[in-house]
């Protein structure tokens, strides 16, 4: 959206003022995203988790701003948004001034509970605040406290020229550090299933189990497009967002009928899904058998993606519910 310059603010070109986030940065995928709503992003930056600002590997847009740790208390903001436990019970009293830390504050929870699944009480119980969750799944597993609670479903985007093959009879994984992550990310599932159907590994420390390394966001799509299907070995997380990303570039999606995944992939029509580790593989060598199948389910798979992970509607969400909490707050 094209910005002007208003007294040290930034308007829209519906001449209102542009809110102003401080965030931190946990999720780089789920980040970039984010920035795509037209607000005003303030990264700090310096060293530890959490401080890498705007990372390599990503097109950060110009309301984008990185802001060294020791200038934060210098800075207005028009709303704090919390993404990590740390960033809630920790960073804010270091980085904060006292008057920073009454704004309007919005925690974003990108996890399921991980102790107990339906008993678990999240840490932010306060009723000024808003707590975000990023699949209805979610937010149903999560004790909120009372805290106040929305959904905000994912929005991806993958570039306009990369199109399904599915030339590659075999299928793609995309997990980071799958090896160190165990049951919960499906190392045991992935490793049954790779002694009897051809699946790649990509991701952060995938070559400790023979896969091909780490691959940038921006060449992951042009990747996978050419696999026949995408596999999720994944237990128990949210919604992936490489799950949503392979949908929109068009690849049909194997995965665990666990969590949100059931409400994104329809059997036989955008991929398969099941409980039963045998049942996967046998849907695996159908699609590896008829390519015909597969294109048939990646067009599903890509039309569905485009209208429920659609980026503009993820961007509209976000603005809306800032804007509304950061008016309804004061």
């Amino acid at each position: 959206m094209e910005v002007k310059e208003n007294q040290g603010r930034k308007e829209n070109v519906t001449g209102q003022e542009k809110l102003r986030v401080l965030t931190w940065h946990i999720h780089g995928n789920y980040l970039y995203y984010l920035t795509q709503t037209p607000l005003e992003f303030y990264l700090p930056k310096g060293e530890g988790a959490g401080y890498g600002g705007r990372a390599r590997g990503f097109d950060w847009g110009d309301n984008v701003h990185d802001v060294p740790i020791e200038q934060v208390k210098d800075l207005d903001f028009d709303v704090i948004l919390f993404q990590h436990r740390k960033n809630y019970e920790v960073d804010q009293y270091e980085i904060l001034s006292e008057a920073q830390r009454r704004l309007p504050k919005i925690y974003l929870e990108h996890d399921p509970p991980q102790e107990h699944p339906t008993n678990t009480a999240h840490w932010v119980s306060d009723p000024s605040m808003l707590l975000v969750h990023v699949t209805d799944f979610n937010r149903l597993m999560w004790d909120s406290n009372g805290t106040p609670t929305t959904v905000i479903d994912h929005g991806v985007m993958v570039p306009d020229n990369v199109k399904y093959t599915g030339e590659h009879a075999k299928g793609i994984v995309v997990v980071n550090n799958m090896h160190k992550r165990g049951r919960r990310l499906g190392l045991d599932v992935f490793e049954k299933i790779r002694e009897q159907v051809p699946l790649d590994l990509v991701g952060m420390g995938s070559t400790e189990l023979g896969g091909l390394g780490e691959v940038s966001h921006d060449e992951l799509p042009a990747l996978v497009a050419g696999y026949r299907f995408f596999f999720n070995p994944i237990r128990y997380t949210s919604l992936g967002l490489s799950v949503c990303e392979a949908m929109m570039t068009g690849l049909p999606v194997v995965g665990l009928a666990t969590t949100e995944m059931v409400t994104a992939i329809e059997n036989g029509k955008r991929g398969y899904v099941e409980t039963d580790v045998d049942k996967l593989i046998e849907r695996m060598h159908y699609l590896l058998d008829d390519h015909d199948h597969a294109r048939e389910l990646s067009r599903n798979a890509r039309e569905y993606a485009t209208q429920r992970f659609n980026i503009q509607r993820f961007a509209n969400d976000w603005q809306r519910v800032v804007s509304n909490f950061v008016q309804n707050t004061h």
